[in-house]
């Protein structure tokens, strides 16, 4: 493994975009551009070896791709009430799709993937400014027709009142949990083509991304673009995730200081 220094690394990253198309070599992996970026740093996956690798990441986004980035975990608050698996998944899921098959046959399930602009079961993302909260918000007069019979369902265990308790995360916390996460990165965008069923990439730009801004932040929630993603069933729940959508707004959005490198 090579220790790098932050202009070693910058180095290393332009030669690679002066390398040009790069087979994947990590074939059938769906995050092929970041392991292969990462084998051709020579670093292990997840594992920047500067010498302040704790205040930064790596982080590769395929040109053209609308799945969303994965941000950092964090669970809503009150943490002690356990809100999702406890409240969110028994009183407005619904049953698994393997329900009866790989599971037991009443597991229910909780997946949504939420935003400012919300959900067509009724659930959205708000920012609550007076008590500096991200809150989750319901209302059963924007459930989709599509939904009727589970919008009954959720009459039928808990009402169609708001929510309560009102999932949410303290602006300090967050905050805080983001910038460890996300304080520095350098973020590499890759133009990809295929050649029959091989995958190429070519890491075309390069963004050195200092001082996460979480009014930055805030702003895009607002705009639609960060998504908070439940993931639960009742044998289990996957964590709760706040995602960024890359392909509507660059992760050089989330940022005060952005130096393109390339």
């Amino acid at each position: 493994m090579i220790e790098y220094t932050k202009e070693s690394l910058i180095a290393a990253l332009n030669n690679i975009t002066d390398m040009g198309w790069i087979k994947n070599r990590r074939s059938g992996n769906s995050g092929g551009a970041g392991n292969t970026l990462e084998d051709l740093l020579n670093i292990p996956e997840n594992n920047l070896p500067l010498p302040n690798a704790a205040e930064w990441e790596l982080k590769t986004h395929k040109k053209g791709s609308a799945s969303l980035l994965t941000l950092f975990h964090a669970e809503p608050s009150p943490t002690a009430m356990k809100i999702v698996p406890q409240y969110l998944l028994p009183n407005y899921g619904w049953i698994h799709q393997q329900a009866g098959k790989k599971y037991p046959a009443n597991e229910k399930s909780f997946r949504q993937t939420i935003n400012y602009k919300g959900t067509a079961r009724g659930f959205k993302i708000k920012i609550d400014s007076t008590n500096k909260r991200i809150i989750v918000a319901f209302s059963h007069q924007d459930v989709s027709a599509e939904f009727s019979e589970w919008l009954e369902s959720v009459k039928t265990r808990t009402g169609l009142q708001d929510l309560n308790p009102v999932p949410y995360w303290g602006f300090d916390d967050l905050a805080c949990k983001a910038r460890t996460k996300l304080l520095n990165c350098f973020y590499v965008k890759v133009s990809v083509k295929r050649e029959g069923k091989t995958e190429f990439y070519h890491y075309d730009e390069i963004y050195q991304c200092s001082s996460f801004s979480f009014k930055k932040f805030l702003n895009q929630i607002e705009a639609g673009n960060v998504y908070i993603d439940f993931d639960a069933r009742t044998g289990h729940n996957h964590g709760t995730k706040f995602r960024y959508a890359e392909s509507t707004a660059g992760l050089e959005e989330l940022y005060d200081e952005v130096i393109k490198i390339r």
